[in-house]
């Protein structure tokens, strides 16, 4: 083989910016014929001026354990007594108007949320519901479905009435694997 055949593959490699990959090597690989072929596959490179990114990689923050299941159980007592201080400080002397209770339940679920959170139950996701309504001497029905496990998924509930309305604190807990 000529001296300039050899340096072809160099020539490409200095003016296009790639370079030929582990695997060949300019190695020569056999046709179906039974002839010899020059073989060259080419990878970009990405160390070029102005390529280069420092952020492009995050690091790993948490490695995959297999766990199927939770190590601690949602403690249900823990927030039912969560839920109900916070249903009862917030409404035990209101009164119930449309406009406040919009505005109240949005702030009684960033509350519940928070101090479910404060119990660091790790693995779990939390959603967190509430209703208030006025009492008039209606009945009224709440209900929900959930796509869950039985064995490790939970609700916690609790219900709060006053002369002039009730409010329902729902909090589920949906163990993420």
């Amino acid at each position: 083989m000529s001296d300039q055949l050899r340096d072809k593959p160099q020539r490409r490699e200095k003016r296009t910016g790639k370079a030929p990959s582990e695997g060949s090597h300019g190695a020569r690989a056999k046709d179906t014929t039974g002839r010899t072929k020059d073989s060259i596959s080419t990878v970009s490179c990405l160390d070029e001026l102005g390529h280069h990114d420092d952020n492009a990689r995050v690091p790993i923050t948490k490695e995959n354990t297999y766990q199927l299941g939770p190590n601690k159980r949602f403690p249900v007592p823990a927030v039912t007594d969560i839920l109900k201080d916070v249903l009862t400080s917030y409404l035990q002397e209101e009164k119930y108007e449309v406009e406040w209770s919009q505005k109240m339940t949005k702030t009684i679920c960033e509350v519940i949320r928070a101090r479910v959170k404060d119990l660091m139950i790790h693995r779990y996701k939390i959603v967190v519901l509430v209703h208030i309504g006025q009492l008039t001497g209606q009945s009224m029905q709440i209900s929900s479905r959930c796509l869950w496990d039985a064995s490790n998924d939970t609700l916690a509930t609790y219900s709060f009435k006053n002369s002039s309305l009730f409010g329902l604190g729902t909090v589920y807990a949906v163990y993420y694997e």
